[in-house]
């Protein structure tokens, strides 16, 4: 063959090659183009398809209605907030409290060092009123309650433990009493040190072997007893670290119904309801569809538990409002709906540019 003729059959082939790559050059303009100008339609099917991919189907519906008769029965078995006027005297709640054993006041005096028997037998210290010559005033609604560290939720697990542990009575600007028994009543003896209770109280725990320990134990066990028998009683407890700071503000908001007892009714709700969700969240995962993105998913699970906590919610608001009863109030249901639809609302939001975004780029790849 002539070398010009292989010369111009190279060429030939360069320049076929050339033009099938400028048409698909120029079709792939094209399509981007087309892609360009109609990117509001492009993007507003692609918002369209994942709302159908993301739609609930017959078994996420039956899912649905599953969680919310789970979430209105919740609100309907579980009490919610008490008034004072349907809660026990402390006597009842005493009595009605596992652990609380009958008491008597007895106190042979030992500064700082009761006898186990003392401990077991006697009323906690903090409950003594007379003698307090003022040191009680202020405490607002809990009286006594509200003035003495012992009766704070939390405090009260260190200092009414070393209290009882003692003898002795600290208050909530950190004065502390010794408390004698004189004719059957507890009274305020004299005043004590305050870091000397405490001083006592590690004696008892690290250096006065078995008895120390049994001592501080027992203490401690009697102040939780306490605590649950007065947290259910007519004046409740303030709610915890406030009383410390301000009496007269924890005593206020107990006006408004915000003392420990509602407190614990909410927390309870909180968790029933929470706990509600992620047994219907497993459950539904279980029916995973494979063919489906597991992200996508995980979508309708969640569009499932925002739908449920709403419905439920909104029951719940349009019952109290209708029937002006707020202890019927789902506060704790409430909170879980508002943190719920937040936080699944930023996972469904992130999934959905995603899917949007990341289909819209791989067309442009594509085109």
């Amino acid at each position: 063959m002539n070398p010009l003729d292989e010369i111009f059959k190279e060429a030939n082939l360069k320049n076929d090659a050339l033009v099938k790559r400028s048409r698909a050059l120029h079709t792939s303009a094209k399509n981007t183009l087309h892609i360009v100008q109609n990117t509001d339609s492009i993007l507003r099917d692609l918002d369209r398809a994942f709302e159908e991919k993301t739609s609930l189907n017959a078994t996420d519906m039956a899912f649905l209605f599953i969680a919310i008769g789970l979430q209105i029965a919740r609100q309907y078995f579980i009490p919610q907030l008490t008034s004072p006027s349907d809660r026990p005297s402390d006597r009842e709640a005493a009595r009605n409290t596992s652990g609380h054993g009958e008491e008597h006041s007895d106190r042979a005096h030992w500064y700082y060092n009761p006898s186990l028997e003392q401990i077991i037998s006697n009323p906690v210290p903090f409950d003594a009123t007379y003698g307090s010559n003022g040191a009680l005033k202020g405490g607002g609604k809990f009286g006594h309650r509200g003035k003495t560290l012992g009766h704070d939720p939390i405090i009260g697990l260190v200092v009414g433990t070393a209290n009882i542990a003692t003898s002795t009575l600290t208050t909530t600007d950190l004065q502390s009493y010794h408390i004698k028994t004189k004719d059957k009543i507890d009274f305020f003896k004299c005043k004590a040190d305050t870091l000397k209770i405490f001083e006592k109280s590690a004696d008892k725990l690290l250096y006065q072997g078995i008895d120390g320990k049994l001592k501080m134990a027992t203490s401690l066990v009697k102040e939780i007893i306490h605590l649950n028998s007065d947290v259910n009683s007519k004046n409740s407890l303030p709610l915890p670290m406030i009383s410390i700071f301000d009496p007269k503000l924890a005593s206020l908001l107990a006006e408004y119904g915000l003392d420990m007892a509602n407190l614990m009714g909410i927390t309870k709700h909180a968790i029933y309801a929470n706990y509600i969700n992620m047994i219907i969240s497993m459950v539904h995962g279980a029916f995973y569809d494979r063919s489906m993105d597991v992200d996508l998913y995980q979508v309708k699970t969640r569009k499932i538990i925002n739908y449920s906590n709403v419905v439920a919610s909104s029951s719940n608001l349009i019952y109290t409002f209708a029937t002006e009863d707020l202890t019927k109030l789902d506060v704790g249901g409430l909170l879980i709906t508002i943190f719920t639809l937040i936080k699944n609302e930023k996972f469904i939001r992130k999934v959905k540019e995603e899917f949007v975004f990341g289909s819209f780029e791989k067309m442009i790849m594509d085109a």
